[in-house]
């Protein structure tokens, strides 16, 4: 008996073991029950005298339902198993049970219901299905055998028809309750494994992220030495020898620094905290950085490395100059690195887009080994390297490239690739930028460029000899580096090797800026920074204090921000990178200045705490309000994402995926289901706060809290926890939303106070209308909107639906007949038949995949009509997109209120 006990203890064990698989014990565990239960019928039937087929039935699915069980579960083939199983309980022991045990009179119809539960709960897939309605067809059999042909049925009497029931009834139900209690504890204990996985997940990406980070911190410190010193020997008028050497050390410290920031990024791209710091950028200068750093490899390899840059490029342009130079360097390192003989090309194209903005095209071509076609999918993979057999003994983390197109991608521009396998490749990359100084670069010559920025005699800045500065630093050559950087400057620097030692300092002196490491031992930098700003007697507890950190990444600047630094610089600082700083920091009655304080002062990148007065009132809006950019820039409203979600993955609104890519990627993937998703509460709390940094007070546009995924609910939850955020429900949705957040920036900027200017939006948003015309319902669709057949029809007879806003929910309003541009007439014609006079300053003509001809033509059409001061035609965000699809286009306008 004990053992017995013992082997069933172990069998419940095995069941719960959630390292087995979740398929087999819920096959064994309802296989098993069942089992039980039918010998239990068995005895109760053997009991009550029942006939001999339904016992001899019963015994057989007794003997053979363990044997199947177990061999099934050996040799991992549980789907013949479990169909051999519910053929025995289908075909052979309910309808035998049925006709010999009763029929209606007995507990049958009980045992019927049960097969249904065990095939639902075992069974998979078709099989599933399969067996559903073969088990439905049995059970009506048999229900209509025993109505038309009773005397085939054997009938039980009273007595026997009510125990039998009762014992049937009572087995069922508690059987099922096992059943059921089982089914429940073991997806409890699968949940309980994913999230503990989950967290093991998160636990192993911190991991990560803090070991990318100590790697970048550890090896930017020498560094920083390496690179530091070497321009003090760029600054001293040595021999040719000496300068050549010098620069080829700081190209090589450089593409170091390069390798150490694409690790480091790969790991902000996956925390999604990869951020762009856009800033005016000297175009002649980023691209002299690049060719120094890239020259000596190509050198070495025997490559033509050449450079032809067109003289229309702008003198300035406004961009992320940093990243802008990591996608040069990562996309031309990666040409020189798979070219064995030949050459390496950096071509430089500008054209002119609307407005001051130019779209810069950089290509990259080569002669090395080219990419293969079935490798191009996976040219942008992380960690990825193609044709992995031949390039083995290349050099590479494989990070590269992916870096590439995520930065490219978020500021707004596309990489392409042309390749022939063994005969090179040329790397296309567009990025679209604004222009500052718009007087052309002119004709360059890079090969002397290059040498001039570097060996230059140094001249500083500025001086400031009646300047104090103290820098604190475990390290005693980063001490050192510093000093020597501001040698000319004549600033009195004072170093000290600790925190300790810090705090003794600032007892005693007054410091003007004090330049802090973070990572020293005993007292890190931060606590040293709160003891000087508390310091009793201090002298320096109102100076201005700077981490000069080798810790990298936008969120260590936060942390730094918030702690109570002053600003933050990054190792390995350049001296003139030094200069503009302390330029910034120093007060100007100390400061001569000896070179271009215009420069020094755009340049800077600092953030030091300076007042900054806020507006009174900030407009925002999420992303499917389709508001023109060029009114977003105008009246100054900020637009939160939305989220895009496709079978690759989750987009930002607008940021991360464009409405023609998106539109694309759906009709290739025509089966495929697009979901648009609001941004969580957390990511809505994230945006308010940041908001709240630039304003007083956020009113927020939100899309209808009516719509499927509208960004009300998560917005107004957020807002609970800002006392000065105010969320509106516009009732809209896209340019309609976005007609109201454009009135609600005007009023702001007129000084209205939030709580009239949402009074003046409720009346305003009864007067806006919006509406489309749709040229099919197969997007609508693909979204489980509408049915297929619905849209079969439409298409066939040529039907064009109208979609309309009413109590802020869609739905259709209209119908036109007829072929495309007949049909628009139509819409056009109608739409502006409404209650109360037009606001005719203004009509937004919101569009989903229409080229310019299409656009002219549907302007054409307006303009017979109705003549508006401004019309805008404004392409729908990816967001709205999804529900559409092409040809799609709606009239969204004020009526006077």
């Amino acid at each position: 008996m004990t053992d017995l006990m013992r082997r069933i203890k172990r069998f419940l064990r095995s069941l719960m073991d959630p390292d087995r698989d979740f398929s087999e014990r819920r096959y064994v565990l309802m296989t098993t029950i069942s089992i039980i239960a039918v010998f239990l019928v068995l005895i109760g039937d053997i009991i009550i005298g029942e006939n001999l087929p339904e016992i001899l039935a019963l015994a057989g699915i007794i003997i053979i339902g363990p044997i199947v069980t177990l061999i099934s579960v050996r040799k991992h083939r549980l789907h013949v198993g479990s169909v051999i199983n519910a053929i025995g309980i289908v075909c052979i022991v309910i309808p035998v049970s049925f006709f010999s045990g009763g029929g209606l009179t007995g507990g049958t119809a009980v045992w019927i219901a049960f097969a249904f539960l065990y095939i639902g709960i075992v069974m998979e897939g078709k099989a599933r299905t399969l067996f559903l309605c073969l088990m439905t067809v049995t059970a009506a059999g048999e229900f209509a055998v025993a109505y038309f042909y009773p005397d085939l049925v054997t009938v039980h009497d009273r007595n026997m028809w009510f125990l039998d029931t009762v014992i049937s009834a009572l087995l069922v139900g508690f059987l099922i309750f096992i059943m059921v209690w089982f089914q429940n504890s073991m997806f409890i204990a699968e949940n309980e494994k994913a999230v503990k996985q989950a967290k093991e997940i998160e636990e192993l990406n911190r991991s990560q992220n803090r070991f990318f980070s100590s790697m970048s911190h550890e090896i930017r410190t020498p560094i920083n030495t390496i690179i530091g010193l070497n321009e003090m020997i760029l600054r001293e008028n040595a021999s040719d020898e000496i300068n050549e050497d010098a620069v080829n050390i700081q190209s090589a410290g450089k593409m170091l620094l390069s390798l150490i920031n694409d690790i480091l990024d790969m790991s902000r791209f996956e925390s999604g905290q990869m951020e762009l710091k856009c800033g005016n950028y000297n175009t002649g200068d980023m691209l002299s950085d690049v060719v120094n750093m890239l020259w000596l490899r190509a050198k070495e390899k025997g490559l033509d490395f050449t450079i032809d840059v067109s003289p229309e490029l702008p003198q300035e342009l406004y961009g992320d100059e940093v990243r802008i130079k990591q996608i040069l360097i990562n996309v031309l390192n990666n040409a020189i690195k798979y070219t064995s003989e030949g050459s390496v090309k950096l071509q430089i194209q500008c054209e002119k887009l609307e407005g001051d903005r130019v779209n810069v095209v950089y290509i990259v071509s080569d002669t090395g080994m080219g990419i293969k076609k079935e490798s191009l999918p996976y040219l942008f993979t992380a960690f990825k390297r193609v044709d992995e057999d031949k390039n083995r003994h290349i050099e590479g983390t494989g990070l590269g490239l992916s870096i590439v197109k995520v930065l490219v991608e978020m500021m707004g521009g596309k990489v392409t690739v042309n390749s022939i396998y063994k005969k090179g490749s040329t790397f296309m990359i567009e990025i679209p930028q604004p222009v500052v100084v718009s007087e052309g670069i002119g004709e360059i010559d890079m090969a002397s460029h290059r040498k001039s920025r570097l060996l230059n005699s140094h001249t500083a800045s500025f001086e400031a000899p009646g300047a104090r500065v103290l820098v604190v630093d475990d390290t005693a050559s980063n001490l050192m580096v510093v000093e020597k950087l501001l040698r000319q400057t004549k600033i009195v620097v004072d170093t000290a090797a600790s925190g300790k030692e810090a705090l003794q300092k600032t007892l005693d002196e007054s410091y003007n800026v004090i330049l802090m490491d973070h990572m020293m031992p005993g007292m890190d930098g931060i606590e040293c920074m709160h003891r000087i700003r508390n310091q009793t007697g201090g002298l320096s507890r109102e100076s201005v204090i700077v981490a000069l950190t080798a810790n990298a990444g936008s969120d260590v600047e936060t942390m730094y921000e918030k702690e109570g630094f002053d600003g933050y610089l990054l190792k390995p600082i350049s001296g003139e990178a030094l200069e503009r700083e302390l330029y910034r920091l120093l007060p100007k009655d100390l400061v001569i200045v000896t070179g271009s304080s215009e420069n020094l002062e755009k340049e800077s990148v600092s953030w030091i705490r300076e007042h900054k007065k806020k507006a009174p009132v900030l407009i925002t809006a999420d992303s499917l309000a389709d508001i023109p950019g060029s009114l977003v820039k105008e009246l100054g409203i900020v637009t939160m994402p939305h989220m895009v979600k496709t079978g690759e993955g989750l987009f930002r609104d607008g940021l991360e995926i464009g409405t023609r890519g998106l539109l694309t990627y759906m009709e290739r993937n025509n089966e495929e289901v697009v979901y648009t998703l609001p941004p969580s509460v957390k990511d809505c709390e994230e945006f308010f706060s940041s908001m709240l940094e630039l304003a007083n007070n956020v009113i927020h546009i939100s899309i209808s809290s009516k719509m499927d995924h509208s960004g009300y609910h998560p917005t107004k939850e957020a807002a609970g926890n800002f006392d000065n955020v105010f969320v509106f429900d516009s009732g809209h949705l896209s340019s309609g939303q976005g007609l109201i957040a454009i009135e609600a920036a005007r009023l702001a900027a007129k000084g209205m106070e939030p709580a009239k200017i949402i009074e003046r939006l409720e009346r305003m948003k009864e007067h806006v209308y919006t509406s489309f015309i749709v040229d099919t319902l197969d997007f609508l669709v693909r979204q489980s909107q509408v049915g297929a057949r619905i849209a079969n029809i439409t298409k066939a007879l040529l039907i064009h639906p109208v979609l309309a806003l009413k109590h802020g929910k869609m739905s259709v309003s209209k119908v036109f007949f007829g072929a495309r541009e007949r049909t628009w007439n139509m819409y056009v014609s109608s739409v502006f038949r409404v209650p109360g006079r037009i606001d005719r300053r203004m009509l937004f003509v919101t569009y989903v995949g229409m080229d310019q001809r299409e656009l002219k033509r549907v302007e054409e059409m307006i303009r017979k009509r109705i003549d508006f001061d401004k019309i805008y035609f404004q392409c729908a965000s990816p967001a709205i997109a999804v529900n559409c699809g092409p040809g799609t286009f709606g009239c969204l306008f004020f009526t006077e209120y």
